[in-house]
């Protein structure tokens, strides 16, 4: 087995590691005290994750509603199931926000409202408030995506534009109880962060989403309606997200079944099995993804081979170019460029969802031949990085991983083999 191939064959143990359905199965169980029970779902697994719903509690699930990303679909037959725009919220994910709060509020109390939930949420169940439009909260999504804030940031300002985050959901579905599965997509396991938590306490505020603004200097371009919203938060005029000790998680229960560390490990094992020495970094790997390259690759050359170099995490993009490609694309452009040639290292970086940025590429898989290559199709990848725009030199080299939906998500692989 090449290389290679020894990269794909870990990365497709690790996929069938964080299989969700599984997962939802292992830790739920049929009360018949329940007189109904309602399920709710948002982000890229939930489609699985309702499914799996469905063959627990059968016909005691009364109603149900779920939204996923387009394309990351599950045959459902009591749950209904809708796509929406991710990472950019769409008209469609409004509607979605919209029917999950009307299902929470029509929850009684002898009633379980059972919300199922993933990376992707957030973006999936935008809920503006007023003066803030769907288009303004679009805009300043992009503003903090294009700055590289990471996830943590970015649903921090949401939560404080929103209707249905922060644990306004939970506010929504009392006095019913509250059981939320949860498919971790952040590094540290934050349920306030998975999908800007909807059932969990916020302990950021409206001073905590100001200070982002500024600090990724996109004050001055953020919508006028954002601001407002904020400063009238900032004056107590709008309430603020319910925090830690808020009586209304008093019948609330959030349980994470998953995360990146299933994935991790299940590399290690693979690799191991396939001949290679596996040396585990973090599960926290973070930071601007052309620096994180240069660290793997460094690390890697001091292992003995074979071995096996296996990290998670979730790095970051600032986005100065105009090309296409996502965090996972730039990190393996940039570790290719750091490989000298004939160097035995092959490096794998890829999105456990199956889509890295707004590309249909999970990610690549480079190696020392991936420079040549793109030359000899006549791409420069010096200016495709400056560019950001890895997507494309990678389609030349040959090197994208492409997998289609995995309706999972457990942040992101990092392989690195050295033969």
């Amino acid at each position: 087995m090449t290389p290679r191939e020894a990269a794909r064959a870990i990365w497709q143990a690790a996929l069938a590691a964080g299989d969700p359905a599984a997962l939802v199965r292992s830790h739920l169980r049929p009360d018949p005290g329940w007189k109904r029970v309602l399920v709710l779902g948002c982000g890229k697994a939930g489609g699985a994750m309702a499914r799996a719903a469905e063959e627990v509690l059968g016909d005691r699930i009364a109603e149900g509603f779920v939204v996923v990303k387009d394309g990351y679909t599950a045959p459902l037959e009591r749950v209904r199931l809708a796509e929406a725009g991710h990472p950019v919220p769409d008209e469609r994910g409004l509607a979605a926000s919209q029917r999950l709060l009307a299902l929470a509020r029509s929850a009684r109390e002898d009633d379980l409202v059972l919300f199922l939930v993933s990376g992707g949420g957030s973006a999936l169940t935008p809920a503006p408030t007023p003066p803030v439009t769907l288009a303004e909260k679009q805009d300043v999504t992009r503003l903090l995506l294009a700055a590289g804030a990471p996830i943590e940031e970015l649903n921090a300002v949401r939560k404080h534009l929103s209707a249905f985050k922060g644990g306004q959901l939970a506010r929504a579905a009392q006095p019913a109880t509250v059981l939320t599965l949860a498919l971790s997509d952040v590094i540290g396991d934050p349920l306030d962060v998975i999908a800007s938590g909807p059932t969990a306490p916020d302990p950021t505020t409206y001073a905590t989403a100001l200070e982002i603004l500024e600090r990724r200097r996109i004050f001055v371009r953020t919508p006028v309606s954002v601001l407002d919203r904020i400063e009238a938060g900032l004056r107590g005029e709008v309430e603020e997200t319910p925090k830690p000790g808020d009586p209304i998680f008093g019948r609330v229960t959030n349980l994470i079944i998953g995360n990146n560390a299933l994935v991790t490990d299940a590399a290690r094992a693979t690799a191991a099995r396939l001949g290679y020495r596996p040396h585990f970094l973090t599960r926290e790997l973070h930071g601007e993804a052309r620096g994180v390259a240069r660290e793997l690759v460094e690390r890697a050359r001091a292992l003995e081979p074979p071995a096996c170099l296996v990290a998670g995490g979730e790095t970051t993009v600032t986005v100065r170019g105009k090309g296409r490609g996502g965090r996972c694309q730039e990190l393996a452009l940039a570790a290719a460029l750091e490989l000298r040639g004939g160097e035995g290292l092959t490096v794998l970086a890829a999105g456990t969802d199956g889509t890295d940025g707004p590309t249909d590429a999970a990610g690549a898989i480079i190696d020392a031949g991936t420079v040549a290559r793109g030359h000899a199709g006549g791409a420069d990848a010096q200016r495709a990085l400056a560019d950001n725009d890895a997507y494309h030199y990678l389609r030349t080299s040959g090197d994208l991983l492409v997998t289609g939906p995995t309706n999972t998500n457990l942040l992101d692989l990092y392989v690195v083999l050295r033969r």
